[in-house]
């Protein structure tokens, strides 16, 4: 596997990326999930009067739906579709949001199918952006265009959480404007995507491919060691919180403080991070991530035994070295996916990654409020057992033949 670095330049990285327009989509598109996506339990309490079991379940039954969409989305990319499918995945969310204004209070039917849709965008887009992506960009310039759409995504989710606790002093007539605002923004981000115009070959269409010459990758270790890998990404929003606020008794202060630390981090450092690792092979960096946030988990073990007053400015500190194995997460393991996968399945190698990882995000949370009343040790130690695990299987598999060069694409798009 190669391991030459891309040389990062702010112009050639957004092109990469799908173009200013489509960064732009990214971005409106974010902004909007980060004025509603955080408070969509909060709206289905406070707005139409459900009680939070039934808000929590349906919010529940929407990401499972969402997942059940992925290999129908994996087969739509195959057939050669991007920046549509890109777009299809905010248009349904759209839906989502309308339905949320929409809906009488009480009526629990209502919310569960805007949970549906606003689920099956979320797990689609995923997905649909790598692919798209990975049709534009080839080699550790794609990992870096990776890494860039999700720097920007965190800074735009930011703003928009950052909005929408501001305008939650309005109460329920400040959400229902939220879940306007957030309409629209889908709606602006769809049109913006589907501007961009971009297709792939469809696959068989090669002719190299069409034979079937090149066998189709042996994901399972990885998409199995992923379920655990994303247990970091609920750290910041479920561990942290319920140890800081619960078992050390502190304000919950730190926990936001630890979520917008994570956030800055990982706007900050996940392009600079992923280019300095573009020297070594993708499995290489997806290991020593699992090692990394193995130590964290260590870490706050330690950090949460020591005694008042250092244990609640230890953990936040620790947080640190969590985001950290984060970054290195997120900028190896789309990535190598992309490579494992041929061009004729890629869009349901993607997929299929895509419900790894939406099923682990599913299950971290009752994992991890199952775990934590059991003590540091039971929680962390579990975590870190867990995913130091996943990380020796990752790095134990042996390299497959790599993916023959991306197929010609078609792009309509003059700012790119």
């Amino acid at each position: 596997m190669t391991t030459t670095t891309a040389v990062f330049r702010p112009r050639s990285l957004v092109r990469a990326s799908g173009g200013p327009r489509y960064a732009v989509a990214l971005a409106v598109d974010a902004l909007g999930s980060g004025l509603l996506r955080p408070f969509l339990l909060l709206y289905g309490i406070t707005v139409l009067d459900l009680s939070a079991p039934v808000t929590g379940l349906a919010m529940t039954a929407g990401i499972v739906a969402g997942l059940a969409c992925m290999p129908a989305v994996g087969r739509w990319l195959d057939h050669g579709a991007r920046s549509s499918v890109v777009a299809a995945s905010m248009l349904v969310r759209v839906l989502g949001a309308v339905l949320l204004l929409a809906a009488p209070s009480g009526q629990v039917w209502f919310f569960a199918v805007a949970a549906l849709f606003l689920g099956i965008g979320n797990q689609a887009w995923p997905a649909a952006h790598a692919a798209l992506v990975a049709t534009l960009a080839h080699g550790r310039e794609r990992d870096n265009a990776l890494a860039a759409g999700r720097a920007l995504r965190n800074a735009a989710l930011g703003v928009g959480a950052l909005l929408a606790t501001v305008c939650l002093a309005g109460g329920a007539t400040a959400l229902r404007a939220m879940a306007g605002a957030t309409a629209l923004a889908y709606l602006a981000a769809a049109a913006l995507a589907r501007s961009v115009r971009v297709r792939a070959r469809p696959a068989g269409v090669a002719p190299a491919e069409a034979t079937g010459a090149t066998p189709p990758p042996r994901m399972g270790t990885l998409l199995a060691a992923n379920v655990m890998y994303v247990f970091c990404l609920n750290v910041p929003e479920i561990a942290l919180p319920l140890v800081l606020v619960t078992q050390l008794h502190a304000s919950s202060a730190w926990p936001a403080a630890v979520f917008v630390a994570n956030t800055v981090l990982v706007v900050t450092l996940q392009v600079p991070v992923t280019v300095l690792m573009g020297r070594f092979p993708r499995r290489t960096v997806l290991a020593f991530s699992g090692v990394v946030l193995t130590v964290s988990y260590l870490g706050f073990l330690v950090a949460a035994s020591l005694g008042s007053g250092w244990a609640v400015p230890a953990v936040a500190a620790v947080s640190v070295v969590c985001t950290l194995g984060e970054i290195l997460y997120a900028g190896s393991a789309t990535a190598l996916v992309t490579v494992l996968a041929p061009e004729r399945i890629l869009g349901r190698a993607l997929a299929r990654f895509q419900l790894s990882t939406g099923f682990g995000l599913a299950v971290s949370p009752a994992v991890i409020t199952a775990l934590a009343p059991r003590g540091p040790a039971v929680l962390w130690g579990a975590l870190a057992t867990g995913t130091l695990l996943s990380a020796t299987a990752v790095a134990r598999e042996k390299e497959q033949v790599a993916a023959p060069p991306r197929s010609r694409t078609t792009a309509d798009d003059s700012n790119m």
